[in-house]
């Protein structure tokens, strides 16, 4: 059974720094695509960030220049660095994964920005 389990949420001033890390466990495979959504109270589920297997990135535009995602292929673990957070990035942040048309979902971690 695969699990995702995300770490590193928690309490950042605005202008400050967090770094998410979302593992995988439990799978005989690479995936597709990892990435990041995050949902804020009162609002849809967003996707944040995204990268393939090939390295490629994608980015919403809210968050461009600020957050940056990574991966660590042989671990199926990813990562998402967020600097210069702004209040309105606070939500609860979840790791997906894709693996061909299966998506895989982690239990989500908050992320408050708040002075």
């Amino acid at each position: 059974q695969v699990r995702l389990v995300e770490s590193g949420g928690g309490l950042a001033q605005p202008g400050g720094s967090l770094r998410l890390s979302c593992a995988a466990s439990g799978s005989t495979f690479s995936f597709n695509a990892m990435g990041w959504y995050r949902q804020a109270p009162g609002k849809q589920r967003e996707a944040v960030a995204s990268i393939i297997s090939d390295g490629s990135t994608y980015y919403i535009g809210r968050v461009k220049g600020r957050f940056t995602v990574s991966r660590d292929n042989t671990e199926n673990t990813v990562y998402l660095q967020m600097n210069s957070l702004k209040p309105e990035d606070t939500a609860v942040y979840y790791c997906n994964a894709l693996y061909y048309d299966v998506e895989f979902w982690g239990q989500g971690t908050q992320v408050t920005v708040s002075s």
